[in-house]
């Protein structure tokens, strides 16, 4: 019997403000090209995938604008902070990506980096522009769900309270 690999990913950035201004339709996991200095950065936990997004040019995906800093112990062959990235992925996803960014509306963000297996790891998104009035329903909804959590919690505390008294 074969033993199975437990999968483990140590997250290095996310892109909490993607989630809150994009409708995420549809998410992909890919690679990077990186160099040396770039990987160290990353493990040492520091990025910023705040202003990053994704363009597809003659056939390949790149990530543009995520902020790798440049390693602090690194010489001469150090990286630069914000250089383009060349994204690892299917061409058959490659493809369906860039047929469905043409689409109006429709761009795609990067959700994370992380380390899976010891590898460095991006996760991307096909995601829609959200309207001002959809991000206030989205903030109304999460605060609904925490009340009634905190309703829940609260309600619970003094059915245990109760139940101890008797």
């Amino acid at each position: 019997m074969a033993k199975e690999k437990k999968e483990t990913r140590k997250f290095v950035a996310q892109n909490k403000k993607a989630r809150h201004d994009y409708h995420i339709l549809d998410t992909y996991e890919c690679g990077m090209v990186l160099t040396g200095t770039e990987v160290k950065s990353l493990r040492q936990g520091r990025s910023s995938l705040v202003d990053g997004f994704v363009q597809i040019d003659g056939g390949e995906a790149w990530l543009h604008n995520a902020h790798i800093p440049e390693y602090t112990q690194g010489t001469w062959t150090n990286h630069s902070a914000r250089r383009k990235r060349k994204l690892l992925m299917h061409r058959a996803e490659i493809d369906k990506l860039a047929s469905k960014s043409q689409e109006t509306g429709h761009t795609i963000v990067p959700l994370a980096i992380y380390f899976k297996d010891g590898r460095a790891k991006v996760e991307i998104a096909l995601a829609k522009g959200k309207k001002e009035y959809d991000k206030r329903q989205t903030l109304r909804e999460k605060q609904d769900t925490r009340e009634s959590n905190r309703a829940i919690a609260a309600a619970r505390r003094r059915q245990r309270a109760a139940s101890v008294r008797h």
